[in-house]
């Protein structure tokens, strides 16, 4: 089966007409001051017409928001899926979920094997997991920093709903990353950058090339 990909973290039109034009599976607004992707609801909902109509699914990335940030969020961008990149535990997901009446992908932070435990309290309530390398204790925000864990801890691995793969992908091993973990989604953001929030529509395409390819 061939793994499919989330552009994340995208502000500008050229980025997203090259995850567009590159069949990305999923793109990403991020909704987090303390990130360089960061953008607001209405300027990510002027972006997103083209993909809407190639049936690309719409994600609004949040870190442990509140009942007000979700709405405006909903209200503004009418997401199809809304990632939950903080430390939400279940009942909070199950809250966001009622309230926002969209699908749910929960991030799992991941640095070793035992940490995959905890997607079996989420996956009641998500139509996808991410795995994510787990930030440094010092970090200001939970992702987006460009490092990867060990891929081939999830080798193996079976769960009940569809993952994706994320934490320092980049055009040059995400082949590599696919073949080690068997991952059927990837995620990348930081690794198709030029700089701290800079998309490189290239840099797309070829990440794009590299799944394909896998």
């Amino acid at each position: 089966m061939t793994a499919t990909a989330k552009i994340c973290g995208l502000t500008t039109p050229e980025a997203v007409a090259a995850a567009v034009d590159g069949r990305a599976s999923h793109i990403g607004f991020m909704f987090f001051p303390k990130s360089p992707r960061n953008i607001a609801p209405d300027a990510a909902a002027r972006l997103v017409p083209a993909a809407r109509a190639k049936g690309v699914k719409i994600v609004a990335v949040v870190v442990d928001p509140t009942d007000n940030e979700l709405d405006a969020i909903v209200t503004g961008l009418s997401p199809d899926l809304i990632q939950l990149h903080g430390k939400e535990k279940p009942a909070r997901v199950r809250e966001i979920a009622q309230r926002s009446g969209r699908g749910l992908i929960k991030v799992i932070p991941v640095s070793e094997a035992a940490d995959f435990a905890e997607a079996a309290a989420y996956e009641p309530l998500v139509e996808h997991l991410m795995f994510e390398t787990k930030p440094p204790k010092d970090a200001d925000r939970p992702g987006g920093l460009g490092v990867a864990f060990d891929w081939t801890l999830l080798e193996g691995r079976r769960f009940q709903r569809p993952w994706f793969l994320a934490g320092g992908l980049d055009p040059w091993n995400v082949t590599g990353a696919i073949g080690a973990s068997k991952a059927p989604l990837v995620d990348v953001s930081s690794g198709v950058e030029r700089g701290p929030g800079l998309k490189d529509p290239a840099l797309i395409t070829a990440f794009l090339d590299a799944v394909r390819r896998a």
